[in-house]
């Protein structure tokens, strides 16, 4: 049996998980998303969750809380938020440089993106969940003199009816 696995979804759960991560880490300085933002900390963060509730829903079809169709666009709207902090920070933190937090959300961001590309071109990977086929056996191959007693196999004549060896048609011929 083999069984496909959609890429997608765990690539999109992956980053989800890392935007989620990367906003308890410092983004300017010492201080972290909680910290800097009054609202883009909260609206990601609702994005992450969506983002996989989106990839658990594209691996259950039971547990689809999220449509397919919306999932660009919360994807999208996490990488822009996270884009624009990044490029421009808000007056609090307008001197500290970025730190792990916000490059660690980026890369969640972009993950994100990928695994929704994934999801919606439906690119899989195979896993095959079998054993190993056993040899089978083939006729010409399993179709063998019985053996003797001792084990031996029985000798058969090599002669042939149209070309009959000299050595045994001279013996043939003397007794």
């Amino acid at each position: 049996m083999i069984r496909r696995f959609d890429i997608g979804p765990f690539v999109l759960a992956l980053g989800a998980l890392l935007l989620l991560v990367g906003l308890f880490l410092a983004w300017y300085g010492e201080f972290t998303a909680w910290d800097v933002f009054e609202l883009t900390d909260i609206l990601l963060a609702a994005l992450a969750v969506a983002g996989l509730a989106g990839a658990v829903g594209l691996l259950t079809p039971d547990a689809d809380y999220i449509d397919r169709r919306w999932l660009p666009w919360i994807v999208g709207a996490a990488l822009v938020l996270v884009a624009a902090s990044i490029i421009d920070p808000p007056p609090a933190a307008a001197e500290a440089d970025r730190g792990t937090g916000a490059w660690l959300a980026f890369a969640g961001a972009l993950l994100m993106v990928a695994g929704t590309i994934l999801s919606l071109t439906r690119v899989s990977f195979a896993v095959a969940v079998e054993g190993r086929d056993r040899r089978r056996r083939v006729a010409a191959v399993d179709h063998r003199p019985p053996p003797t007693e001792t084990g031996a196999p029985v000798a058969r004549s090599s002669e042939s009816l149209l070309h009959p060896r000299p050595e045994e048609s001279e013996a043939g011929e003397t007794s």
